[in-house]
């Protein structure tokens, strides 16, 4: 295999699409380092995991020896994004632009090489634009084009109103490409169009049209396919203490934790693949994941604190340490020797009553030792003793005696 090709596997892994493919091979043909783009809008303060999956992406550009642009849109960032919104977005002021981009340039080399990482402002160029200069660009673009646009497609047709600045938006992020002369530029799924328009535009300069790669947009730790977001409380955040990391990271149901992987660990995709074969040859899915959130904890703390926190978290949940106010609860077992999970969350008070257990079970709320409990038949066995979590508040040990 060759060195090319050796690149395009890596690239390829957690990528959802790479338009157009052919042409990023010939660009890494050239033996010259790419120009790496992606834009970041500093519209929030902090950085979570699924912001992360486009910087690993980039990271890995860095490692094959690319050249990385992290932009910040500080000039963007006051148009205010309109992608995915059903409604115009305020724009930020110039302040909270400037205070939220000094977040970002500190929290973005927890993973980018600081020596191999450009930090540039769109303002730098789009500032120095006339308005005889922007009427140019938008002569570029048509409003039957932009329409094609999901979000506005649909705001259009339902007569929602949408702002002319926000046509300039995609233009602004396209006109970056053309700045940078960019080889290659990252962004997320709900991205692609603003992302191909920057194609286009690069063409109309005279430039050749760079190679887009979008990144699958990461689950947050709930159940169900909601994206990772602060203002869902389904995040982890790289700022987080280890301790809370290492909680919510296992809190991720068994199957989600294989995506997880593939989007967030640094992991050879052959190692995850041995790890796969583990759970299915009867390893604990939970020791597994114990991997995952070492791995990440140390990328942004060290591995002594992502030691601490695993330690932390077996003594909490698989020992029984509990708050000093938290005693324990002993309960008999039935005829058999055992006592159904729902009927002891409810004779302890943990829940109202046995549906109420159930409804918990199958919304994945429930934890035995630290383990999301899937099966509502689930039995406890007599002379054992169990810590049983329902949510972030509701828990308690419980001893099953004969």
């Amino acid at each position: 295999m060759t060195r090319v090709a050796d690149a395009l596997d890596i690239l390829r892994r957690g990528t959802d699409e790479i338009l157009l493919e052919a042409d990023l091979e010939k660009k890494l043909n050239q033996n010259r380092p790419l120009r790496i783009k992606a834009g970041f809008d500093p519209t929030a303060p902090d950085l979570h995991l699924g912001h992360t999956v486009l910087i690993n992406k980039m990271r890995q550009f860095q490692d094959l020896g690319h050249e990385v642009i992290f932009l910040i849109g500080d000039f963007t960032g006051m148009i205010g994004d309109p992608t995915g919104k059903s409604t115009t977005r305020p724009p930020l002021s110039r302040d909270e632009v400037i205070e939220n981009a000094r977040t970002y340039e500190a929290q973005i080399f927890k993973i980018l090489d600081p020596e191999k990482t450009l930090v540039m402002f769109n303002s730098s160029w789009m500032g120095e634009m006339n308005a005889a200069d922007l009427i140019q660009l938008a002569a570029r673009h048509t409003v039957a084009r932009m329409l094609e646009r999901d979000d506005f497609n649909k705001r259009f047709t339902s007569n929602q109103p949408i702002a002319i600045h926000e046509f300039l938006y995609p233009l602004v992020q396209a006109y970056d490409s053309v700045a940078i002369k960019a080889d290659v530029e990252l962004g997320g799924t709900d991205q692609k169009f603003n992302l191909l328009v920057g194609r286009q535009i690069q063409e109309s300069y005279g430039q050749p049209p760079q190679v887009i790669m979008t990144l699958p947009i990461l689950e947050g730790i709930h159940s169900g396919a909601e994206k990772m977001s602060k203002s869902l409380d389904n995040y982890v955040g790289i700022t987080e203490s280890p301790d809370e990391m290492f909680g919510k990271i296992m809190s991720i149901d068994d199957e989600k934790m294989w995506r997880w992987f593939d989007l967030l660990s640094f992991r050879p995709a052959a190692e995850i693949e041995a790890l796969r074969t583990e759970v299915a040859n009867g390893a604990n899915p939970r020791d597994i994941k114990f991997r995952l959130a070492e791995e990440i904890i140390a990328r942004f703390h060290n591995q002594k604190a992502a030691t601490a926190a695993r330690q932390a978290f077996i003594d909490r949940f698989r020992e029984g340490v509990l708050p000093d106010d938290i005693e324990e609860q002993v309960i008999t077992a039935d005829a058999g020797g055992t006592k159904w999970i729902a009927a002891a969350c409810t004779e302890t008070g943990l829940t109202a009553s046995n549906s109420e257990a159930i409804r918990n079970i199958t919304a994945g709320a429930l934890r035995i030792d630290g383990e999301k409990v899937t099966d509502k038949n689930t039995q406890l066995i007599a002379g054992k003793s169990y810590i049983i979590q329902i949510g972030k508040r509701r828990i308690t040990r419980i001893r099953i005696r004969k």
